[in-house]
């Protein structure tokens, strides 16, 4: 039986970003789903839960930081990595204390956001299982 591969969310509302973002992640084995927007990406979650989300910061309507949030009120167990081009003093521990399993900045190093995204879908994987 072959080992199932994780499900990742890409969440940017630049399309190169998701583009790059998507062949990187598929080069590591991971499947793929990429949304242009927070609401996509919460519809999305209506009919299906991956097992890790890379959020862009800045989104337009519903920010990363907002979506990070919905998640954690509406106890969705999906672990995220937040990611932005604008650090900001504090963003990062609100992030973080969010619930957000890290947070980069960009532009992204590859080793760093496949670590990054390997630890949180394996945390995520982890919590599921004891859950059930």
């Amino acid at each position: 039986m072959k080992p199932r591969r994780f499900l990742v969310a890409v969440v940017d509302d630049e399309e190169p970003v998701r583009r790059a973002l998507r062949r990187l992640l598929l080069s590591a084995g991971l499947d793929v789903e990429t949304f242009a927007d927070g609401y996509e990406f919460l519809e999305f979650l209506k009919t299906h839960l991956p097992d890790c989300a890379v959020l862009d910061l800045r989104l337009p309507g519903l920010t990363g930081l907002d979506v990070q949030e919905q998640l954690t009120r509406s106890g969705l167990a999906v672990p995220t990595v937040i990611v932005s081009g604008h650090d900001e003093p504090g963003i990062a521990e609100r992030a973080l204390a969010a619930g957000a399993s890290a947070y980069l900045e960009k532009p992204l190093d590859d080793t760093r956001l496949l670590a990054a995204v390997s630890a949180a879908a394996n945390a995520g994987s982890h919590a599921r299982h004891r859950v059930h």
